[in-house]
């Protein structure tokens, strides 16, 4: 795969083009203290020179010694709130004189173009895509905004504490397929952009772009950028090996871990909410006062919610306990016989964004040394 460089003064050249397409471009901007997706106009929209800091329930922005446009590591969204609507109406209904009539609601979908997606988030667009674009059951919503999308992926230069992609094997560098891939390259004499084409879309943008060959020394400065990030994961508390996690949760059922842990959750459901792949939804059906008007909403839901589970007779699990051992051993279990992966990308949302500081990994931990007693 042939690279080139891209100057950063010349960022807005490369969203201009991707605009001028009619795609509908999001990326990172910072709003309410952190750094959200939204629609990008310019360059000037984007984060240029902020980075994140995180911990378990903790998130802050802090200014960079350098002007990075891409030096942060992971915000409270994901991209799905793009392809996995939070809510939307699916169908309304109205009964008039000649009956009822039932109308679906046909929305229309956008071309949207992503830039700014790291290696986890690929990974976990590529877990939706097996969930809502699988062989038996396709999500109409879903695959109407997937299949226009217009990825363009960036390699990680900066690790959050909270990040641990490389237990999972999911980053930091950008493995899984993207229109157009980039790495910020900084030093004392240059900022610019290692880019490179992975699709005939990307190949058309790139021919469209002030850019030239990669020269050797800014390929090695590149893959020093993504390594930094590798280091700063492999020195922090948060790296494990993940190869066994599947049978260990299979083994550990009845773990006293599960009551300590359900001393502590909410059932707030934020992880779910701020997990890139957690996909589970409900529907409310809704009258007016008349009667003669009704409507069908799909909407996020969360295993989290007591009634996520309620079926006649009762919620099949009653308690925190049972709802976060659900969770965390789908994710990372029973996800694997379902969709042949796991569910976790390692990107850290659920610790930064979990009010009372559960950290997934120091949970894993825990188990295992249990176990081990």
């Amino acid at each position: 795969m042939q690279r080139f460089q891209l100057k950063a003064e010349d960022l807005d050249v490369l969203i201009q083009v991707i605009r001028a397409q009619g795609h509908q471009l999001v990326g990172p901007v910072i709003r309410d203290g952190a750094i959200v997706y939204d629609d990008i106009q310019s360059a000037s929209d984007l984060p240029r020179g902020w980075k994140d800091e995180q911990e378990k329930g903790q998130y802050r922005l802090k200014r960079r010694d350098d002007g990075a446009y891409f030096g942060y590591a992971m915000g409270p969204q994901s991209w799905k709130k793009f392809l996995q609507l939070p809510r939307r109406k699916v169908w309304q209904a109205r009964k008039d004189s000649s009956g009822i009539q039932i109308v679906a609601i046909e929305e229309p979908a956008p071309s949207l173009a992503f830039l700014g997606v790291r290696s986890c988030e690929l990974h976990a667009i590529a877990i939706q895509d097996r969930v809502f674009l699988g062989d038996h059951y396709t999500n109409d919503s879903y695959a109407k905004r997937r299949e226009p999308l217009l990825l363009i992926a960036v390699n990680c230069i900066y690790a959050a504490n909270t990040c641990f992609c490389t237990s999972m094997n999911t980053g930091p560098e950008v493995t899984l397929p993207a229109d157009l891939t980039m790495t910020e390259v900084i030093d004392v004499e240059r900022h610019l952009f290692l880019i490179s084409a992975g699709s005939e879309r990307g190949q058309g943008i790139l021919q469209q772009l002030p850019v030239q060959p990669a020269e050797v020394e800014v390929k090695k400065l590149a893959e020093r950028a993504v390594q930094s990030a590798v280091s700063q994961m492999a020195q922090g508390v948060r790296s494990f090996d993940s190869s066994d996690v599947k049978e260990l949760l299979y083994r550990n059922y009845e773990s006293q871990a599960w009551d300590k842990l359900a001393d502590r959750c909410l059932s707030c459901a934020n992880c779910t909410m701020a997990c890139p792949t957690c996909f589970c939804s409900t529907v409310e059906d809704t009258t007016d006062l008349s009667g003669d008007n009704a409507e069908r909403w799909e909407r996020w839901d969360s295993c989290f919610t007591g009634e996520f589970s309620y079926i006649s007779g009762g919620a099949v699990r009653a308690d925190t306990r049972s709802r976060y051992r659900q969770w965390m051993t789908h994710k990372l279990a029973t996800w694997h016989d379902q969709f042949g992966t796991s569910g976790c990308v390692g990107c850290g949302r659920c610790i930064a964004w979990c009010p009372v500081g559960i950290d997934l990994t120091e949970e894993l931990q825990r188990i295992r040394e249990l176990e081990k007693e």
